[in-house]
């Protein structure tokens, strides 16, 4: 069967930059085994296959796939799905006002709001479907600087120390002095158990970035998952808010973060994080950056 997709780079509003992401549309019918199949086809960091909603009010259901597993939640399938079903179902009403769709994702449903001004790249943010948890700490410092190629002293900056998080899909956070300490990282799988457990993803990042008005700069890592870097990670990016929450303790009221990500690898993504605090708490967090269309062709399974 003829099935069309899309590709699109994401978290970017440049082509042949951010995060790489193919959509298949029409996917009926594939069974997990082929659609983890035609990930691998693709060999992208994700492939997203789209279904029809289980819910008739909501756009459409979704699954996310990287070479390796099946994935509940991540963020740029989920920017870059919204922005092309945006683009594809409405494309009238996107050239005049937002248009708001929900994905139904293992997670749970997405809220996504699309926005197409004029003369810019097409972008989209959601709310989080879950609030990010702390999980527990990470192993001793001298182990996780020695995975990642790097010294004890190179690891944790102000009150930030290695330790896991989620909003859906765990991450091991890793804070590290600055810029050049994210440029020096070598991995050294020999460790990389005792340092994390053997469980993937880590995402190290600094609060030294490069760009003016930015907040964070990070790079992500998940050999287990078949990505050996990711330009720009979502998922990471939901679970950060944790981060943030835990460690800076932002005030009350309504905080936007812009974080780099991608630069070392030639890739460069802007992820935007949007928190809501009250009474000291967080109640509501988002994630947002553009995306633009890159290809598209049919597949035959």
């Amino acid at each position: 069967m003829r099935r069309a997709y899309h590709l699109l780079d994401v978290f970017t509003d440049r082509p042949l930059t951010g995060n790489q992401l193919a959509v298949v549309l029409d996917a009926g019918g594939l069974d997990t085994a082929k659609m983890q199949a035609i990930a691998r086809e693709f060999n992208l960091p994700e492939t997203v296959f789209v279904l029809p909603a289980k819910n008739p009010v909501n756009a459409a259901a979704v699954r996310i796939f990287t070479v390796a597993r099946e994935l509940p939640f991540a963020g740029h399938p989920t920017v870059g799905t919204a922005v092309l079903l945006g683009q594809l179902r409405a494309p009238e009403l996107l050239a005049r006002e937002d248009v708001r769709l929900v994905l139904e994702e293992a997670v749970g449903d997405v809220a996504c709001i699309v926005r197409h001004l004029p003369g810019r790249a097409p972008r989209a943010s959601f709310t989080l479907p879950r609030l990010p948890e702390y999980v527990e700490p990470l192993g001793e410092v001298s182990a996780v600087a020695a995975a990642l190629g790097l010294q004890a002293q190179d690891i944790g900056f102000g009150a930030h120390v290695p330790a896991r998080f989620s909003a859906g899909v765990p991450f091991a956070f890793v804070p590290v002095k600055d810029r050049d300490c994210l440029a020096r990282i070598d991995l050294d799988t020999a460790p990389w158990a005792a340092a994390f457990g053997g469980k993937a993803p880590v995402y190290v990042y600094c609060a030294d970035p490069q760009g003016k008005g930015h907040h964070y700069r990070a790079r992500m890592f998940a050999p287990d998952m078949g990505i050996a870097e990711d330009p720009a990670t979502g998922a990471a990016a939901a679970a950060f808010a944790g981060v943030v929450m835990a460690y800076d303790r932002p005030s009350d009221g309504d905080h936007t973060f812009i974080i780099e990500q991608g630069y070392e690898m030639g890739r460069p993504s802007l992820i935007t994080l949007g928190l809501e605090v009250s009474g000291g708490a967080l109640t509501s967090a988002s994630i947002g950056g553009s995306a633009v269309w890159v290809g598209q062709g049919f597949i035959e399974v």
